[in-house]
């Protein structure tokens, strides 16, 4: 480490690594950290992978419990209450400058070790903690839990001395809706590794999942939940296939199982390829197999950081229009009316027959990425916000 080097512990309460968006934001900040020169230590819990190039430290084994899906979950509490002893005793022996808190768990967590050892923490916020619930059907609008989760919400908030976001609608919704001062709140949308997510040959990518050179492969990538939009997707599959029948689907995450089923029932699976959880890695090699590339993510509170990937192989891609697909697509998405299944599916088959039109957006988006949203620029932005905080104990 160098004289001006920064020790960073990162509190993950997440099954760290399970190739999804939180965790890859997590991933690719430390890793941008590390090629700066700083330090980073990530305290996470017992499940998901190690990832190259970055310190990993975990909660013991808990067996029974083996959630990778994102979402709450009755059993965080006390594995979060592992968490705190962890990072306890790493922060006593790594010395961190300042503590880096993913998720509400982890800046309640981060909380406790900023009065401990009195140094500031960060919180980077990647949603409300009330609305992924909400979304999740953890519980319902009308429960009384929905009160109490905003009141926990609502204190945690305050107990960090700065706040970065995904999204500006992220920065907004901190300021407007919970109260927070507009100077604690920074946005750092998510970014992507240019080194990692680039185009790779079309032909080998196809030739590895079996499908053909001469079809239109419409490509997701993502976890497989209603909110995220796969449930509209099947539907939005079943209008393309009538009017289209040359269009095929490639869908890679998971829990894939059910969707699998329903697509059985709705006769529409002979369009799809469904490759359940394709690693971090192997991500770009499989999106490099598509034409265009589509996220019907229904959530319009939370970031959307598959859109970064398509970029960086080079997709045009199709989305609803809100504020957080233009702030990262720019005039360079291809926008649909929210939630409107047959304007989705007639721009998909639109788009994809015109090749002039793909040829362009793919062009742009490969510049677009390169130059506004790789970690190159992200971290400096991070680094800036820590010594921003360190100046002000």
């Amino acid at each position: 480490m160098t004289e001006d080097a920064l020790r960073v512990l990162m509190i993950a309460p997440t099954p760290y690594f399970a190739d999804r968006g939180c965790h890859v934001r997590i991933y690719e900040e430390a890793r941008a950290l590390t090629k700066l020169g700083h330090e980073v230590c990530i305290v996470t819990y017992h499940l998901g992978r190690d990832m190259p190039g970055v310190r990993v430290l975990r909660i013991p084994q808990m067996p029974w419990y083996n959630k990778l899906e994102a979402g709450p979950s009755w059993h965080k509490p006390y594995l979060d209450v592992l968490l705190l002893w962890k990072a306890l005793a790493e922060a006593r022996s790594f010395r961190p400058h300042l503590i880096h808190a993913h998720l509400h768990e982890g800046t309640l967590i981060g909380s406790v070790l900023k009065r401990l050892f009195h140094i500031p923490l960060l919180f980077d916020y990647q949603g409300s903690l009330s609305g992924e619930s909400l979304n999740h059907g953890f519980f319902s609008a009308t429960s009384p839990l929905l009160r109490i989760f905003k009141l926990i919400e609502r204190f945690i908030d305050r107990r960090a001395d700065h706040i970065i976001t995904s999204s500006d609608k992220g920065r907004q919704e901190l300021i407007n809706d919970w109260g927070i001062e507009s100077e604690k709140v920074t946005n750092l949308i998510d970014g992507v590794d240019t080194e990692i997510f680039k185009p790779y040959p079309r032909k080998e990518a196809r030739r590895e999942l079996g499908i053909s050179d001469h079809v239109k492969l419409v490509v997701y990538l993502g976890l497989f939940n209603q909110y995220q939009g796969v449930d509209l997707l099947l539907d939005v599959i079943a209008l393309v296939r009538k009017e289209s029948p040359d269009i095929r689907f490639l869908l890679m995450g998971f829990p894939e199982k059910d969707y699998q089923r329903k697509a059985a029932e709705m006769g529409i699976e002979d369009v799809i390829t469904f490759t359940g959880r394709v690693s971090y890695d192997r991500a770009p090699f499989f999106l490099s197999a598509g034409d265009l590339a589509v996220s019907p993510k229904l959530s319009q509170t939370e970031a959307n950081g598959k859109l970064f990937n398509y970029m960086a192989c080079g997709l045009p891609t199709v989305v609803f229009d809100n504020q957080i697909n233009r702030e990262i697509l720019g005039d360079d998405g291809i926008y649909v009316e929210h939630g409107n299944k047959a304007l989705l599916a007639n721009t998909i088959i639109s788009t994809i027959h015109n090749s002039d039109l793909m040829i362009s957006l793919s062009e742009r988006l490969t510049e677009r990425v390169i130059r506004i949203h790789s970690w190159d620029s992200r971290s400096r932005q991070l680094v800036s916000a820590y010594r921003t905080l360190l100046a002000l104990q």
